[in-house]
């Protein structure tokens, strides 16, 4: 009959996420195929082995915390950690630790989950064909956002988005062609941007799409500064052969919490953008705070 101990390490090792435990002395005592995978390092060369250098960033959160951070450990969602594989290159991971401890509380262990980062917390975007200037300002805007939400985590800096879309690109684009929507999109990249507040961001996220990164103090403010925003854009004079093409813009607007990720955040924008269109265009929506589901 198989035993308890076979069929937990069994379990772990199906799980998509590296799994590793450790005893109160810091030494390995479980590594599981998903954490093989992540690291290159087998479970034969670290079992009942103290912690490799390379991977230390990777599991020192789980040794000898401070009360604070042993609270936090339990408690919190994770922390992006850079670690080296055992054939060199750097892993980024995010990395959350339960602490381990007996009937009467004393620490015994600590177990580490981890996941690789870019699988975690990939950014949504829009689609951008074949423009590379499009993927170049949706490159600048993703550094820009992690640098912001840093701050809002770190300093309590107000954050949050505007997934701007025009409800005229397609029928442009079929109608007149690539260059003539690239020209109204250029057209009314300039005009939105004379309507930001001068700490704002905005940049091309997809290609008839734009993203603004702001810090309006609460998600009313976010909500009634995109719907000044959208009478701003109507104002865009654009023109193609002496025809004036009346614009419009759906936007979604979502403001950051504590509890979510860069990509969560997003996740509620591009859903509440999907709920404008579906009200016919021209329309704001304000995300509900939560995980983000977009419209069917």
């Amino acid at each position: 009959m198989t035993d308890r101990t076979e069929l937990v390490e069994a379990a772990l090792d199906s799980l998509p996420s590296g799994i590793v435990l450790l005893d109160a002395e810091f030494r390995i005592a479980f590594w599981n195929h998903a954490a093989e995978a992540i690291t290159g390092y087998a479970s034969v060369d670290l079992l009942a082995r103290p912690v490799p250098e390379t991977l230390e960033p990777l599991l020192c959160c789980a040794q000898e915390p401070s009360p604070q951070e042993d609270s936090q450990s339990e408690a919190g969602h994770g922390t992006l950690v850079v670690a080296r594989h055992k054939l060199g290159p750097l892993v980024q991971a995010i990395a959350r630790t339960l602490l381990l401890r007996d009937g009467l509380g004393k620490r015994i262990g600590a177990a580490v989950v981890f996941h690789p980062a870019e699988s975690l917390d990939a950014l949504p975007r829009g689609e951008c064909g074949e423009d590379s200037g499009v993927e170049k300002s949706q490159t600048d805007l993703e550094e820009r956002i992690e640098e912001v939400f840093e701050d809002f985590t770190r300093a309590g800096v107000p954050f949050g988005v505007l997934w701007v879309t025009v409800d005229q690109a397609h029928e442009l684009r079929r109608t007149h062609g690539p260059g003539a929507c690239e020209a109204m999109l250029e057209k009314l990249e300039a005009t939105l941007i004379n309507g930001l507040r001068p700490t704002e961001e905005l940049g091309r996220w997809g290609e008839d799409e734009f993203l603004v990164l702001s810090h309006e103090r609460t998600p009313e403010m976010l909500a009634a500064h995109a719907q000044r925003l959208a009478g701003v854009a109507r104002t865009a004079d654009f023109r193609w052969w002496g025809d004036r093409v009346s614009l419009t813009v759906s936007i979604g607007a979502a403001q950051a919490n504590p509890s979510e990720t860069p990509a969560q955040l997003l996740e509620r924008a591009q859903a509440a953008m999907v709920s404008s269109i579906h009200e016919g265009g021209n329309h704001i929506t304000l995300a509900p705070e939560g995980q983000a589901c977009l419209p069917s």
